[in-house]
């Protein structure tokens, strides 16, 4: 923590983070009435009756992006935890076990690689319904295969060096192996990536909800920014409000991954 603070990557995308995540956990305090109530007149300018102004129904902005920092946090991060387990889990065993197990692991993971991301993530959705839970689903199906080849190139580096063999010598088992040598020395490369697929997610659950795709039982930003694009030029703020909160936090985890990149692995730092 000592050495990502004190980059000023660092300290600005984890200052942006947690004013992220203030305003998640106080939007219900903030704003009781929620972001679907009409509090106001529509189509009201910034700072004329409230922070952010209100949309085409009289919707408090600033409640929408509130509580749109909920979803895009918990899709972000639990979309990421099934991206990690799955991709550590399968780059783990192809690499480890090498031969026919990673040949055919392979073949399965570039099958998936070969699908546009988000092409893929529409028509899961569009197929199983657009709910939150298909939505983390969907994210999670079409982004694990990266992390696994990932995981397998550092499981194949570490398991060629001396205490990998020596471990084997003693007759340990391999799932001590992988669990108390290995892992510990591709965990830095796992939370590196992790932190990345947090900003990935995010993008991917707006754009879903842009285009409709999203849970319409739930306020989200990108839910916001493709309600407010028949009045762009009208009323500007309701689709930058919104686009700003998504490129300020995207920022913000992509600063932090950066800074947690060069704290685990001192051998980039200048």
């Amino acid at each position: 923590m000592r050495r990502v603070v004190s980059s000023p990557s660092g300290i600005i995308g984890l200052s942006l983070l947690s004013c992220v995540v203030l305003l998640a956990v106080a939007a219900p305090w903030l704003y009781p009435e929620g972001p679907f109530e009409m509090v106001g007149m529509p189509f009201s300018k910034p700072l004329d009756e409230y922070l952010l102004g209100t949309d085409m129904l009289g919707r408090n902005i600033a409640a929408g992006i509130a509580y749109g920092a909920r979803i895009s946090l918990i899709v972000g991060v639990i979309a990421t935890m099934f991206i990690v387990v799955l991709g550590t889990l399968v780059g783990g065993v192809a690499g480890y076990y090498g031969g026919r197990i990673d040949s055919a692991v392979m073949r399965i993971t570039e099958f998936f690689q070969t699908i546009p991301s988000f092409i893929g993530a529409i028509v899961i959705v569009a197929i199983l319904g657009p709910t939150l839970v298909n939505v983390i689903g969907a994210i999670s199906i079409v982004s694990w295969a990266p992390l696994a080849r990932l995981v397998r190139a550092e499981v194949i580096s570490v398991k060629n060096r001396e205490f990998t063999s020596a471990c084997l010598a003693l007759g340990m088992s391999d799932l001590r192996i992988m669990v108390v040598q290995i892992l510990p020395n591709v965990l830095s490369t796992i939370i590196v990536a992790g932190s990345l697929m947090v900003a990935t997610s995010i993008l991917f659950e707006s754009g879903l909800s842009f285009l409709g795709l999203g849970d319409p039982n739930i306020m989200t930003w990108g839910f916001m920014i493709g309600a407010g694009r028949s009045a762009i030029r009208t009323a500007w703020w309701m689709v930058t409000m919104p686009g700003v909160a998504v490129l300020l936090t995207v920022l913000a985890i992509n600063l932090l991954g950066d800074a947690l990149n060069e704290a685990l692995n001192p051998r980039l730092k200048r």
